[in-house]
């Protein structure tokens, strides 16, 4: 008789952990009415003990990348274990049993928000299929800007997909691939992709780690003892104790084994200007990660300072629209000397579960996450710090409630230049006629939204925040064709032809293989 795995110590450590976490989750609907819609997170350990258990916590603590889904795969030496879940982490991988049923020294995990595909458990990563060399399980951070030719070619030469994501391109060109190992298969893949991506890649016997050739994508590589990490953000590191090592660099491949060693291959070479998204360090990161070796928080409080150079205000309070404003609302207060306080109180834990509102009371959903602070506003001039303006609605619906509480003047300080290209990389933007800024002036836009002024952060400012401006032209350091229009790799859906050569050339490889 075969008895059920029995969780273990830390696995129970961890289940108890998260179950703790889930009865106050992060609020579903919050994340859900952002104006800018989180990518997704990924985590991949090898030759740990209790990996799964560490792997859950590394995708608790990525948990903000990624809220509609989560995966994990591993591997015990003998076979793979899958386990697939809507929602959140802690919600579904707190249960013991489950834990347990994932059995292995080595895992890779995903936490999910869908820039392309249904929202459905079959979309859910990670996606794992059996290869001539073995089995393979991919867990991708990004979006490919040629997956809906690249899908094409691939089904017309007998490719049959299982989901709609993108993600599964790698997959299928890997199965595609004639390479003598699973290493050669993985290269393979990349050569016929473009656009944005961070992947962790479990085999029977490696961890593999791959960043995008323009290094949009994060992807940082630590040590849990002398077992290897992978991870989306160093945040990840933190909660299971590992250290940071190095960040992947643009076109690397990681490769990861159960004896502690790792690897490097450059399969691109290496740009002479690496190019970051930007979001990731105003937006999307947690503030205690470290990006390029450098404190998120810190680089936030850096672009508040520098907006308060660029943009002062003669205002009696500085508060943030929290959370996403604090670090960049502290920076400009302490370069003003105006008082720090909070005019907007957000409720943390409404829950999954809240009722949702009626058509005719919909925009209680701002008053649901959002109060203002009477006792601190009334009769005062405020100048509210945050990290972006997209459609508007949100700025506009808290401006009217802060005026209604008793807030003499309510003036608007955005801490990044005026967002006006969609994005194509991973980060689910409106189109370009629902962008504030793509068609309007500022003095229009401060109409809109109803503020007493509206001040963005400039281009050059921001590069100078980071230390790496004013903006050079033929070569930014970073990604940031939200604000510019400037895309840095090919939108090769828009002009197929060079996808399909790509995939003829990796065919006759394989018939030659």
């Amino acid at each position: 008789m075969k008895y059920p795995a029995q969780p273990t110590i830390e696995t129970r450590a961890a289940a108890d952990f998260l179950k703790r976490e889930a009865r106050f989750p992060q609020n579903q609907s919050y994340f859900a009415d952002r104006a800018l819609k989180e990518e997704c997170g990924i985590f991949g350990i090898i030759g740990a003990e209790e990996a799964v258990a560490k792997t859950a916590l590394g995708l608790h603590a990525l948990q903000h990348r990624g809220q509609e889904a989560a995966g994990i795969v591993s591997w015990d030496g003998s076979r793979f274990h899958s386990e697939k879940k809507m929602g959140l982490v802690a919600d579904n991988f707190s249960d013991e049993k489950v834990l347990a049923r994932l059995k292995g020294s080595a895992a890779i995990g995903h936490t999910r928000y869908s820039t392309t595909g249904e929202t459905v458990l079959r979309n859910v990563q990670p996606f794992f299929a059996d290869l001539d060399r073995g089995g393979i399980a991919v867990a991708h951070n990004g979006n490919l800007t040629n997956a809906r030719t690249l899908r094409k070619e691939l089904i017309r030469k007998g490719s049959i997909f299982q989901t709609t994501s993108d993600s599964e391109h790698f997959v299928q060109l890997a199965a595609l691939s004639r390479g003598m190992n699973m290493i050669d298969k993985v290269i393979d893949s990349l050569t016929a992709v473009e656009g944005a991506y961070a992947l962790c890649i479990l085999t029977q016997e490696l961890l593999i780690g791959v960043r995008d050739p323009v290094g949009i994508r994060p992807l940082v590589l630590g040590r849990l003892g002398n077992a290897p990490v992978l991870a989306s953000e160093t945040c990840a590191f933190d909660l299971i104790g590992a250290d940071y090592v190095r960040d992947v660099k643009p076109g690397e491949v990681v490769i990861c084994r159960a004896d502690g060693s790792v690897e490097s291959r450059q399969v691109f070479p290496e740009p002479k200007q690496t190019r970051p998204c930007l979001f990731e360090m105003i937006y999307f990161a947690r503030p205690n990660s470290f990006i390029d070796g450098q404190s998120v928080y810190q680089l936030r409080k850096r672009l508040g300072r520098q907006l308060a150079r660029e943009a002062p205000c003669d205002a009696d309070m500085v508060s943030p629209i929290p959370d996403s404003g604090v670090a960049a609302a502290i920076g400009y207060a302490q370069a003003t000397n105006i008082p720090y306080e909070m005019a907007l109180i957000r409720g943390h834990y409404v829950g999954r579960t809240f009722i949702q509102p009626a058509q005719s009371i919909r925009e209680a959903g701002v008053r649901r996450k959002h109060s203002a602070n009477k006792g601190v506003i009334k009769g005062r001039k405020v100048v509210l710090i945050d990290d972006s303006l997209v459609r508007g609605t949100t700025s506009r619906q808290i401006i009217a409630m802060l005026r209604k509480a008793g807030a003499k003047e309510v003036h608007l300080r955005i801490a990044c230049p005026p967002i006006q290209y969609p994005d194509f990389y991973g980060i689910d933007t409106p189109s370009r006629e629902e962008l504030l800024a793509a068609s309007r002036s500022v003095e229009e836009m401060r109409t809109i939204i109803g503020a007493d002024s509206l001040s963005f952060l400039s281009l050059d400012g921001m590069y100078e925040a980071f230390g790496k401006g004013p903006r050079q032209k033929d070569a930014p350091a970073f990604t940031d064709h939200c604000f510019t229009g400037d895309y840095p790799t090919a939108l090769t859906d828009q002009d197929h032809r060079s996808t399909i050569a790509k995939i003829e050339q990796l065919s006759l490889l394989a018939e030659s293989g």
